[in-house]
């Protein structure tokens, strides 16, 4: 019998972080391996302007300069586009980079791409999960089925 799921990379606590290209917000290819020697935030969430990844993307804005007093940069992820990004971080003042991942290629490596339940309804999306990443490039915590209020606070914890 064939699964027709798609089958999950089961990322754990060690593991090297897998590598990814984006176009930032200087309409640069950029990649997560550039930001070695510095602590990373990779948080994915499935839309933008949808009511928690507004208060997600709102808890990491608003600690933003603490998370750039301990040298850690955060990089939100979604397979919205990269022209919906960018309204999404005029209209909610989001200082950090968000990733376009058109074709969830990005969130498949991270094993966040899944099936999903909402009101009944099953569909493949992505499950709100937030990935730290140390200075070597290796998964420190991982954020599991993540509530948006108060996640910007509960990561900053972990860097303490």
């Amino acid at each position: 019998m064939e699964n027709k799921e798609i089958e999950r990379n089961e990322l754990k606590i060690g593991d090297k972080a897998p590598d990814f290209s984006f176009v930032d917000s200087k309409n640069m290819e950029t990649k997560l391996s550039s930001y070695r020697g510095r602590n990373v935030v990779v948080y994915f969430y499935p839309k933008d302007f949808t009511p928690g990844c507004t208060i997600e993307a709102e808890e990491f804005s608003k600690d933003y300069e603490k998370f750039r007093e301990k040298n850690i940069t955060v990089i939100g992820i979604s397979p919205d586009d990269d022209k919906s990004h960018e309204k999404f971080k005029i209209k909610m003042n989001i200082p950090y980079e968000l990733a376009s991942d058109r074709g969830n290629e990005i969130s498949k490596k991270y094993g966040v791409y899944g099936m999903k339940t909402f009101m009944g309804k099953k569909y493949m999306g992505i499950n709100r999960t937030t990935f730290l990443i140390d200075e070597k490039g290796f998964i420190k915590k991982i954020f599991n089925k993540v509530k948006p209020k108060g996640h910007g606070q509960d990561v900053l914890t972990e860097f303490a």
